[in-house]
């Protein structure tokens, strides 16, 4: 009874563990600037999402994502519902890419999420900007774009190995 009982949290381990990862970055405020790296930052949310809403769209719900938006604007300190939003527009061009995607490849994708974050970034900024009157610094708005671009290599990478060999999962990627 004790070996079903540990087999099944595992498995709970296993299924949930993108949407452990999501909540955690969300709810993470982590700054690299307490390291003394001033110019690095990047949005681990965007290449979590759009990861795996196009190789596993199975494993993070919409609404997970929109609580986890929710979760993130209350943290950040931006208006209700913009990262939701923001977060729920990458699901659906992920959507689009996985749907249309006869061969998926790398630089494929990683070329379709920098165009996607850059319509995200945007729409964040022209919202924020012009009808909350929320002032964005463009040169760490920049720096965030191209470190999360360059980033999703790494991740991409590390989620594949992530799901083939720790989670199980062989058709991943």
């Amino acid at each position: 009874m004790n070996k079903i009982s540990q087999n099944n949290i595992i498995q709970n381990i296993q299924k949930y563990t993108p949407i452990i990862l999501l909540f955690i970055s969300v709810l993470n405020e982590f700054d690299f600037n307490n390291l003394g790296l001033i110019y690095f930052s990047f949005n681990f949310s965007y290449i979590l999402i759009f990861y795996y809403s196009l190789k596993k769209s199975e494993s993070l719900g919409y609404v997970y994502i929109f609580i986890a938006g929710l979760f993130n604007d209350v943290i950040v300190g931006t208006p209700i519902g913009i990262s939701s939003l923001m977060y729920l527009i990458l699901c659906g061009a992920a959507a689009y890419l996985r749907n249309i995607t006869l061969r998926p490849s790398l630089i494929k994708d990683a070329i379709f999420f920098l165009i996607t974050i850059l319509i995200i970034n945007s729409l964040l900024f022209m919202s924020l900007n012009f009808v909350f009157n929320y002032e964005l610094n463009y040169f760490n708005q920049i720096i965030n774009i191209t470190y999360t671009f360059l980033l999703y290599f790494l991740f991409a990478n590390l989620f594949d190995f992530l799901e083939k060999n720790i989670l199980g999962n062989r058709h991943a990627g």
